[in-house]
């Protein structure tokens, strides 16, 4: 039976057990604020944040706006950066707990649905470090929750509101248009369908589509870069994976434990008498999942964003399965220790809970191998941990570099990077050690130029003698970086001094771009 409860009053009815949860959440991830360091890509986010604009490369301006005003308020030190993140992951939570109650589960079913976001790695991960991931599930489960509330009979205007958070969602990520596709599928598969008679999707799509057009707009001023850069990480960059090994990811990604829980949500969703009004979610999910199962090079946590009322679906499912009384309590206590227990577990694996000897012994005896969804070699620690390594260390050397030159050439000396991680921590961790901001063609970096430098003395972090002697005339090798456990191709990577340009670095600025 449809629920004709509003918000407001799932709200009130359940707010002690919706900000309990939440606050578990909360405290999870700020536990892990300072981790190893600074993760590659929270550099990448301040540049950014220093160059505001209407579009980037690689991500719409959103995220980038939002931590402009962060800066401000509270400067760029971890727990700056990381306290939106994890806020964003407690009012993920919340969401959750509200669709469950608007699907008709009660307070079991509330507790265990957001028990297992909570316990998801992926979850973990993303709420852990700035960027637009830990945002893109918050707008993914709003919407979700207005769709749900619109399923129950809500005010139409809900469509105006689910217009708002679309378009607020693609000015964030542009994956919210994976969210678009699930829900165009979910109403011409749907007797949704006569809703196209009606203005609402209509305006709905339009206020979306007013939203992003700003970025659009910047998007065809720039010869559309994010189609070459989309176009280079599929091609170059990502990891090729089969359908299967996408299937098999998504249960690791979400935790194992939970995996009866939202595979119930489609039994919910496409069988169940309760759950059959809110079909319409169940065709989104297998929409989505399949277009990235498909696309061959979709990263595991891709389709995290859809796994709220999934999740929301099977707890409602759970919960009228369980039996009455005494056994009902043990039951659902049982469920819900076992996802404690096993969000535990996987916990120290997406997040820098540990020390980085005992993580590498913790993830041996649970058969865990450094692993990385991109086209790169791995050391002693997976990517995204690995990336949060060196990055001092990396500075230093650039800094010892700079400090040899003559006082005259240091006046004018650039730094070149390869990559944006590189280039944001000399940005970043630089300025104290007197080093001039970074330059770099990877991306954004390249749209922001060579800032005047005339290329006459380039101290440049990697790449080959082979490579430079197209650009300089004297080529002197200064050394090599040493970061430890960072990615290997950060590690042993050369340190050049380059003087004599065969031409002013603005002439061949654009054989330096990269857009991946």
């Amino acid at each position: 039976m449809q629920s004709n409860r509003t918000l407001l009053q799932d709200w009130r009815e359940n707010r002690r057990l919706l900000l309990t949860m939440a606050g578990v959440k909360l405290l999870i991830q700020l536990s892990a604020v300072y981790g190893y360091g600074y993760f590659r890509d929270e550099f990448y986010y301040l540049a950014c944040a220093r160059h505001l604009d209407f579009g980037y490369v690689d991500h719409p301006p959103l995220s980038v706006l939002t931590l402009s005003l962060v800066r401000q308020v509270l400067g760029e030190s971890l727990p700056a950066l990381r306290l939106l993140p994890a806020l964003a992951g407690a009012a993920s939570v919340v969401l959750t707990g509200l669709m469950t109650a608007q699907l008709g589960g009660r307070g079991t079913a509330q507790a265990i649905a957001m028990t297992a976001f909570i316990a998801a790695p992926i979850h973990l991960s993303f709420n852990h470090f700035y960027s637009m991931n830990s945002f893109d599930v918050l707008f993914w489960s709003a919407a979700a929750l207005l769709l749900i509330r619109l399923l129950n009979g809500g005010d139409r205007r809900l469509w105006l509101v689910l217009g708002l958070v679309l378009g607020l969602g693609l000015q964030n990520k542009i994956s919210v248009l994976w969210l678009g596709f699930g829900m165009l599928t979910a109403i011409l598969a749907t007797p949704s369908r006569r809703l196209l008679l009606t203005r609402w999707p209509w305006a709905c799509g339009a206020i979306a589509a007013a939203l992003f057009s700003p970025y659009l707009l910047w998007q065809a001023a720039h010869d559309w870069p994010t189609l070459e850069f989309m176009a280079n990480a599929t091609g170059q960059k990502m990891a090729v994976k089969s359908p299967i090994e996408f299937a098999v990811s998504q249960i690791l990604v979400m935790n194992p434990f939970s995996a009866p829980l939202w595979l119930g949500g489609l039994a919910f969703f496409w069988i169940s008498p309760r759950g059959r009004p809110y079909r319409f979610m169940g065709f989104i999910f297998a929409a989505v999942l399949a277009l990235l199962a498909m696309s061959g090079t979709s990263r595991a946590g891709y389709a995290a964003p859809a796994y709220s009322w999934m999740l929301a679906g099977g707890a409602v499912l759970l919960e009228s399965l369980l039996p009455g009384g005494r056994r009902r309590f043990i039951a659902s206590a049982s469920v819900a220790v076992l996802l404690v227990l096993s969000g535990a577990l996987a916990a120290p694996l997406a997040l820098p809970l540990l020390p980085v000897e005992r993580y590498m012994s913790y993830a041996r005896a649970l058969g865990q191998e450094p692993t990385t969804e991109e086209r790169k070699e791995v050391a002693d620690l997976p990517q995204f941990f690995a990336d949060m390594h060196g990055w001092e260390e990396i500075v230093d050397s650039a800094a010892q570099a700079f400090e040899l030159l003559p006082p005259e050439e240091r006046a004018e000396a650039a730094i070149l990077a390869l990559n944006y991680g590189v280039a944001g921590a000399i940005d970043l961790l630089g300025g104290p050690r007197g080093l001039p901001p970074a330059l770099s063609g990877h991306n954004n970096y390249w749209i922001w130029g060579p800032r005047g430098h005339s290329g006459k003395v380039v101290i440049v972090m990697g790449g080959s003698r082979e490579w430079l002697s197209r650009y300089f005339g004297r080529i002197e090798r200064f050394g090599e970086t040493d970061c430890g456990r960072c990615m290997p191709y950060e590690n042993r990577s050369p340190i050049w001094i380059c003087r004599q340009p065969f031409r002013p670095l603005e002439e061949y600025w654009e054989e330096l771009r990269h857009f991946d």
